[in-house]
């Protein structure tokens, strides 16, 4: 493996967790605006149908997923204009 892959894996890793809460923050606001409350529902709350705990689902993975990418494309694209070589 490459120097430069092994010098980017705890950069990827921080940036994967400030993905993470980035996107978990996005979600609350969405739901709170998309829901009409502000607590998003579980897969186990007994009070919520299946709609609703779908969308909340389909909502947060679509969510998660394009901030994970854009954070990791932008993470790659800024080690590759430091460094030279792209970390992946």
């Amino acid at each position: 493996m490459k120097a430069s892959k092994i010098a980017y894996k705890p950069v990827g890793l921080a940036l994967g967790a400030l993905a993470g809460m980035a996107a978990g923050g996005l979600f609350k606001q969405a739901w709170k605006v998309i829901g009409h409350d502000d607590d998003a529902p579980d897969a186990t709350d007994e009070d919520r149908d299946w709609g609703e705990i779908l969308l909340a689902a389909t909502l947060q993975g679509a969510i998660f997923a394009v901030v994970k990418a854009t954070v990791d494309r932008g993470g790659a694209v800024a080690a590759r204009r430091l460094t030279g070589t792209w970390p992946g």
